[in-house]
């Protein structure tokens, strides 16, 4: 018998959490979330966008067992900037059955249009910076920190519950051991020749920190018309700041100033996704070291973020961090760099990574549906 449960208690929340650690225990290139930032996630005191959003998180169960989730949203604050009436899904994961996931996605649906919604989206979280998308192609990679990793089941089962495409993403890989683009040298000796034009380099989490807050408030700026995104206020990007901030090696961080005006910045972290897998999700006693061993010993760099100020576009800024990056990493040891997910249709981006070399081995999905 197949019964449909609120989460309402910390016991239920536990088994939101830990149902896909049970359904992917031998999948191959799963990797666990970190369990801390989990509950963190789900906690309100400690996850300001439950202010701003409403929400509803659901267990499927068969004979008791547990065997599948979903969480619908509400970003009250995202709808009235871009004026719409839309919903989202997050954390879907079921077992490969149309009546586990028919019941799942009706639920949070009939909730949505209950709110007067009249569309929904997803997998896509609270924030922008959480995960997005199910992956449609690249199963043999792994994800990246802030990426899914889904069943190819979960694709067609969507389909069959009448979910299209919203928008399509791919990711690059960057083999940085190649030689760097004739022209992109040229652009960034002429960068270099500007005297207002300064690439800072840090050597300790101290000397970012300082920068990390005027860096997202450039983000809030130059990421209006990224799809998803809503601003965040002082007290999420000093959140934002808090949570990433022992994950990043300063020298992997680049900051261009102009007359000592941020102008752009990028912030990539080595991969850890070796040292979460040994962690098996969990920081102590011991997985943090495992965490941090995985990072030092990481080969590939993860792009989180990066953002130009508008007024300066054009300016060769972009390719200035770029090649920053990149020679830093070549000195660190680090053979390729993951883009993270770009809009398919963002020519201009992706252009800018084939011309060094990326080639596209991942790709995602934000589905929707029409709601009644």
């Amino acid at each position: 018998m197949l019964q449909i449960q609120e989460v309402v208690s910390k016991s239920d929340l536990k088994k939101f959490i830990h149902l896909p650690e049970k359904l992917h225990k031998n999948h191959t290139n799963w990797v666990p979330p970190i369990y801390k930032d989990e509950w963190d996630y789900f906690n309100p005191k400690k996850n300001r966008a439950f202010s701003y959003c409403d929400t509803t998180k659901i267990l499927a169960r068969k004979k008791g067992e547990v065997v599948g989730r979903i969480m619908g949203i509400i970003n009250h604050r995202n709808n009235e900037e871009k004026k719409e009436k839309v919903a989202r899904f997050s954390f879907f994961e079921c077992i490969d059955e149309r009546e586990v996931s028919d019941l799942l996605l009706s639920y949070v649906e009939k909730w949505a249009a209950g709110k007067g919604m009249n569309k929904i989206i997803g997998p896509f979280g609270m924030c922008y910076h959480d995960p997005i998308g199910f992956m449609t192609d690249g199963y043999n990679e792994r994800p990246s920190l802030t990426a899914n990793y889904n069943f190819e089941y979960i694709i067609s089962l969507l389909h069959s519950a009448g979910y299209g495409c919203e928008a399509d993403l791919v990711v690059y890989k960057i083999n940085i051991s190649k030689e760097i683009p004739p022209a992109y040298i040229r652009i960034q000796n002429k960068a270099l020749q500007n005297p207002k034009l300064r690439i800072l380099n840090f050597t300790s989490r101290r000397k970012l920190r300082k920068y990390i807050h005027p860096v997202l408030k450039l983000m809030n700026e130059s990421f209006t018309e990224i799809y998803g995104y809503s601003q965040l206020d002082e007290n999420e990007m000093l959140d934002l700041a808090n949570h990433f901030i022992p994950l990043l090696d300063p020298k992997l961080v680049a900051v261009v100033t102009y007359e000592d005006e941020i102008a752009g910045f990028m912030i990539t972290i080595p991969s850890i996704n070796e040292g979460i897998i040994a962690a098996r999700g969990h920081l102590f006693p011991l997985g943090f070291l495992k965490i941090l061993k995985a990072s030092k010993n990481a080969s590939q760099l993860d792009l989180l973020i990066g953002g130009i100020k508008a007024k300066y576009r054009g300016m060769g800024i972009d390719v200035l961090i770029a090649v920053h990056i990149i020679n830093v990493a070549k000195k660190s040891g680090f053979k390729s760099i993951d883009s993270h997910l770009e809009l398919e249709s963002n020519w201009k981006m992706r252009a800018e990574n084939e011309k060094l070399g990326g080639i596209v081995y991942k790709k995602y999905r934000i589905f929707q549906k029409k709601l009644n």
